[in-house]
């Protein structure tokens, strides 16, 4: 009688365990298991975070740091033979496709702030710029204040694009600002001439000269007008994805992986022309290796 009503305990445990198992997969997570395909945002042409070398393969830094979370959803779900879906972003339409569900994760070269983090969540931070200026050796210019009357290009819908019209506005200095679809466009705006300086990112600038006609003719200056957390994007209200890319991408970064990638993009030539960018590692990198968090600046 007594294993009867053991065996009878135990079929009823079973039984009220089971929805609470099918309920813990939501989200995210749950949509990737279904499709049994995990859906990447990725840019076209933010050297080294993530572009497309001359065979139109996605590359990059930022690119190797998100196939580490793939092969973390791999494991967790039992999916050896999960799909990936590529899909190229633009800073404008970055936000909305993650948030539609066009796209699962997007790691790139975008800003974790207290504006985004609105719209959308944020991973544990993978880089630390600051905004600065590209333009010619002997354009003479030195620093902000000497844009003045001056084409200024910037890549649409980023913080450099704010940045650089506020500081037009507070500082009354008559800027000509000229908004291009991508990093591409933008320097190819000035390289042509068309604008003087090109605000962005440094490591970004830095990955622009790498593809310069003539790298040796440029050069990244001027006071940091900012300094901004690079996150991947998830989207809000999933902590269970947002959890296994946060452990995913700490363990890169803690294990010496992120050191070790961090050395092949930033310090080593690299594709398309095989330049090296010979940008070394900042200690707000250094620093976050060591102690991955998901904090913004601003």
């Amino acid at each position: 009688m007594q294993s009867r009503r053991l065996f009878i305990t135990a079929l009823a445990a079973s039984f009220l365990s089971a929805p609470v198992l099918a309920q813990e997969l939501s989200g995210t997570l749950k949509k990737i298991k279904d499709s049994n395909t995990i859906a990447l945002g990725h840019r076209e042409s933010s050297i080294p975070f993530s572009y497309y070398d001359d065979k139109q393969q996605v590359i990059g830094y930022a690119q190797e740091l998100m196939l580490k979370v793939v092969d973390a959803v791999k494991a967790d779900l039992k999916l050896p033979n999960l799909q990936i879906k590529l899909t190229p972003v633009t800073s404008q339409n970055r936000i909305p496709l993650v948030q539609n569900g066009s796209v699962d994760i997007e790691c790139g070269s975008t800003t974790n702030n207290s504006e985004r983090q609105k719209q959308v969540a944020f991973s544990n931070t993978f880089f630390v710029i600051g905004t600065r200026l590209l333009v010619r050796k002997d354009s003479g210019i030195k620093d902000f204040p000497n844009l003045a009357g001056k084409n200024v290009v910037t890549t649409a819908g980023t913080t450099s694009e704010r940045l650089i019209r506020k500081l037009n506005e507070d500082k009354k200095l008559g800027m000509n600002i000229i908004s291009a679809k991508d990093h591409g466009e933008s320097f190819l705006t000035l390289e042509t001439g068309r604008a003087s300086a090109f605000m962005m990112d440094d490591a970004l600038l830095a990955g622009e000269m790498a593809k310069a006609k003539k790298p040796a003719d440029w050069v990244v200056l001027g006071a940091p007008q900012s300094r901004e957390a690079y996150g991947c994007m998830l989207r809000r209200d999933d902590p269970a994805f947002k959890k296994l890319v946060d452990a995913a991408l700490a363990k890169a970064m803690t294990s010496g992986e992120a050191e070790k990638l961090y050395k092949k993009w930033f310090m080593s030539p690299i594709p398309p022309k095989g330049l090296n960018l010979m940008f070394p590692m900042s200690e707000d990198v250094a620093a976050l290796f060591k102690n991955p968090n998901d904090k913004a600046f601003e």
